[in-house]
């Protein structure tokens, strides 16, 4: 059984993560899988892409029993499994829609974080694990949390170890969005499906404005708003939504 399964629905591509009788926790295997599902995601054909859990969990970080065996080499275990998966959904430049299903703690919160939009299932709660066990967040946890939460909030969440029901998640915009019962898959697909429908190289270079603006200084930011709208003057759906525009009728994009 694969630890990742791919399922394409359309120009959406849903990412599963299959460990269900752990609560999916991270395995060396899983990240490699992974980053060739984001691989996957990086064809033409795919438009949005949809993160979710199988099972009862999302995901609750680093399997343990495995982090056993390499406690001598943390450094090295994240360069080499964690680092490249927080990196490929932050390098797609298409919408990543993390649909959390039930528990996201520690090395998963930070990837739930990592994805561009939260939807959350009732039943999901987050978790910063990392300080119940002396250990301080990573996997871009300290980036992402910082920047959906500003940093007091942030620090004084990361370091207590709180558990956050779904409800709370929302309150504090750490999940755009909270679906009750058995709705989230579908209300899951109906986002990624809308992003789908979108002039998806726009989409994508707003993605990577935004990722870009934290580190950048006012002007190097205006240059690259400066580059990147030269490139989208240049796509088919450009001239289709200015056709669409000027016809009165709703634009047909193509992604190209």
């Amino acid at each position: 059984m694969a630890e990742i399964e791919t399922k394409r629905d359309g120009a959406v591509l849903t990412i599963t993560l299959n460990r269900p009788e752990v609560l999916n926790a991270f395995t060396a295997e899983m990240h490699r899988q992974l980053v060739g599902a984001f691989k996957e995601a990086r064809g033409p054909d795919v438009r949005a892409v949809v993160v979710t859990g199988a099972g009862r969990g999302f995901c609750v970080g680093q399997d343990l029993n495995e982090f056993k065996e390499a406690a001598r080499d943390i450094a090295g275990r994240l360069r080499r499994n964690y680092h490249p998966t927080v990196l490929a959904v932050r390098q797609l430049e298409k919408p990543v829609i993390a649909a959390v299903n039930g528990a996201a703690a520690g090395a998963g919160l930070s990837f739930a974080c990592a994805c561009d939009i939260r939807l959350a299932s009732d039943a999901a709660s987050f978790v910063p694990a990392f300080i119940n066990v002396g250990l301080v967040p990573d996997s871009g946890g300290t980036y992402f949390v910082v920047e959906l939460l500003g940093y007091a909030r942030a620090f004084g969440w990361m370091t207590s170890g709180r558990k956050l029901t779904a409800a709370e998640a929302h309150e504090w915009g750490l999940v755009s969005e909270v679906v009750e019962g058995d709705g989230l898959a579908a209300r899951a697909r109906e986002i990624a499906a809308r992003y789908a429908a979108m002039p998806t190289r726009g989409v994508g270079m707003t993605k990577r404005l935004f990722s870009d603006a934290a580190r950048n200084r006012l002007e190097d930011q205006l240059e690259l708003e400066a580059e990147l709208q030269t490139a989208a003057t240049q796509t088919n759906d450009f001239r289709e939504g200015v056709a669409a525009f000027l016809e009165k009728r709703k634009p047909e994009f193509s992604g190209s």
